[in-house]
């Protein structure tokens, strides 16, 4: 049994969709032990208690350096016994310290089809405004591996979703998180917690 600690900032609607799953028996081989926020008012933290789920709050401005910070994320890390990390609408950028110890451990669900609408900047709305001031017909979401850059880990999974003429960022943002984030990320969950994901260099093959 994997241990998951999902780290997040705010709503926490990937965390729900994952705690979802989880009762439904489709993460079979991993758990949610912990829920650990950047926020203290993050809605996130109110769905993992209600869920009996442990939580904790390491807020990045109470350290005195970004270092401080990732070496106290890291010790919660590492006395959670953590397997898999997966990171749900957390808005802080993992140090390199993190990466390094959990290599290929940590997972993040972007709202585009990476390499599209991607990297440094690339977050919330701002990701579904740029795809339609460009005019793509799909957008989507990502599940990918964390590394040193910013959305550029090898890519798990991948679920395209239509784009309408008359949609706004908020309408394009939510069919986004129904028919992509919430459906792909539970599923890559899985897959790591039954050891079906190899790396080699930069791609992820999934063995059945």
């Amino acid at each position: 049994m994997k241990n998951i600690v999902v780290l997040v900032s705010g709503g926490g609607t990937n965390l729900q969709a994952l705690i979802d799953a989880q009762k439904n028996g489709k993460i079979p081989n991993g758990k949610i032990t912990c829920v650990i926020s950047s926020n203290p008012d993050a809605y996130a933290l109110t769905r993992a208690k209600e869920n009996g789920i442990g939580t904790r709050v390491i807020v990045p401005k109470e350290f005195a350096s970004r270092e401080m910070y990732s070496k106290a994320l890291l010790e919660a890390l590492f006395q959670e016994y953590a397997d898999l990390i997966v990171l749900a609408g957390f808005m802080t950028i993992l140090d390199q310290s993190i990466i390094r110890a959990y290599h290929n451990q940590i997972i993040n669900v972007h709202p585009s089809l990476i390499p599209s609408f991607c990297g440094e900047g690339f977050y919330g709305l701002h990701v579904h405004e740029a795809a339609l001031a460009r005019g793509v017909k799909f957008t989507g979401a990502t599940v990918h591996f964390v590394n040193e850059v910013a959305d550029d880990g090898p890519i798990i999974l991948q679920q395209p979703v239509a784009v309408f003429p008359d949609d706004t960022p908020e309408v394009l943002q939510k069919r986004v998180m129904e028919q992509a984030e919430w459906q792909i990320l539970p599923q890559a969950v899985n897959l790591f917690c039954n050891g079906q994901l190899e790396v080699r260099e930069k791609t992820v093959f999934i063995k059945q």
